[in-house]
C-alpha cells in the first residue's frame, strides 16, 4: 500500500498501482528478483513490450485501462476511439486549460502530473532516493562540473505512475540545452523498487539537460525511464526560447520520474510539500500547479 498526500483535500489517500501484484512479487520474492536481474530490467524486455504497445493489437487494452484506473477522458484532446494503439492513448495530449498554469513569474510550477518529494540545502553526495537510501549526483549525470553547480541547492523528485498524464513541460521562460542520454537498465520507479535497488536512478536509462530559466537560474532537468518505458521522447528544440508550460517531451508506456535540481538561493519550496517529504509521504500535484516561489 502506497499512501500519498492530497494537498487540495488536505488528507492522505492510497495510490491505485497499475500492476501492483506483479511489482510486489517481482521486488519481494527471490524468484522475482532473479527474473528482474536476468530479464525484466533489460532493455530488450521494455523494448519488446513497447513494440506491442505501438501495435494495433494493443488498442484492446485502452478501454479496460480507462475503466480500471478511472481515467478522466473529458480532459483528453482525442476521443478514446481515435487512438491508434495503447501508446497513442498513453501519451495523449490534453485539452487546453485542463491544466491551468500559474503564470505568476514568482511561482515555481510542477513540470508534470505525479507524486512529489522536495528537499532543500541538498548534499550532492547524499541525495535521498528513498528514506535510508542515498545516491550521488555525479553518478546520476556523470558530469562533475555540472554537478558542483547545484551543491546546497534544492531538489524535487516527481514520480509519474502509469495512470498519470505522461507529458512533461517547462517550468519557466528560457532556453534548454541539448538533452544528453545515459544508457541504463529499466527498473521500476515504484517505491517498492526504490527500497530494494540501491542507486536505482543512477542505474536506469536517463536523459539530462540544463534549462537556463528567466526567473529561477539554471535548472538541471533529468528524466529517468523505468520498466516498460519504450522511450523518453524530447519534443522541444534545443537552445530555442520556450514559454512557461510549453511541452518538453513525453514518456511512452510505464511509470517514470522527473528530477529537477536548482541552484542555491534561487527558490523556496512550498512548506506543505517539504513537511510531507520529511514525514515520508509524496504529495500529489498536477502540471502547472504552484510548488514553490522565486527567492
Amino acid at each position: 500500500m502506497i499512501k500519498y498526500y492530497n494537498r487540495k483535500l488536505k488528507k492522505y489517500e492510497v495510490e491505485t498501482v497499475a500492476g501492483y501484484t506483479y511489482i510486489k512479487w517481482t521486488y519481494s520474492s527471490p524468484i522475482g528478483m532473479k527474473l528482474l536481474e536476468i530479464i525484466i530490467k533489460k532493455k530488450f524486455f521494455s523494448k519488446l513490450y513497447g513494440y506491442y504497445c505501438n501495435s494495433i493489437l494493443s488498442k484492446r487494452k485502452i478501454n479496460s485501462f480507462i475503466k480500471n484506473f478511472n481515467i478522466d477522458m473529458t480532459q483528453s484532446s482525442k476521443d478514446k476511439s481515435q487512438f491508434k494503439n495503447f501508446n497513442d492513448f498513453f501519451t495523449r495530449k490534453l485539452k487546453p486549460n485542463s491544466r491551468p498554469i500559474d503564470k505568476n513569474e514568482y511561482s515555481l510550477i510542477s513540470p508534470g502530473d505525479g507524486r512529489l518529494l522536495a528537499y532543500s540545502n541538498i548534499d550532492l553526495n547524499n541525495l535521498v532516493q528513498i528514506k535510508g537510501i542515498t545516491y550521488k549526483l555525479y553518478d546520476l549525470i556523470k558530469d562533475t562540473r555540472t554537478s558542483e553547480k547545484f551543491n546546497s541547492g534544492d531538489l524535487i523528485i516527481l514520480r509519474l505512475a502509469p495512470i498519470d498524464y505522461h507529458r512533461f513541460h517547462f517550468i519557466d521562460y528560457g532556453k534548454c540545452t541539448t538533452s544528453k542520454r545515459i544508457k541504463g537498465d529499466y527498473y521500476s520507479v515504484n517505491p517498492m523498487a526504490l527500497k530494494k535497488i540501491r542507486n536505482l536512478f543512477c542505474k536506469n536509462e536517463r536523459q539530462w539537460s540544463i534549462f537556463h530559466s528567466k526567473n529561477f537560474g539554471d535548472i538541471l532537468y533529468v528524466e529517468v525511464g523505468a520498466t516498460c518505458v519504450g522511450s523518453i521522447v524530447q519534443t522541444y528544440k534545443p537552445n530555442k526560447y520556450v514559454s512557461k508550460g510549453d511541452e518538453k517531451g513525453y514518456f511512452k508506456f510505464g511509470g517514470s520520474t522527473i528530477i529537477l535540481f536548482f541552484e542555491k538561493n534561487k527558490i523556496v519550496l512550498d512548506q506543505d510539500i517539504i513537511k510531507q517529504t520529511k514525514q515520508g509521504f509524496e504529495t500529489k500535484v498536477l502540471m502547472g500547479e504552484k510548488i514553490g516561489t522565486k527567492l
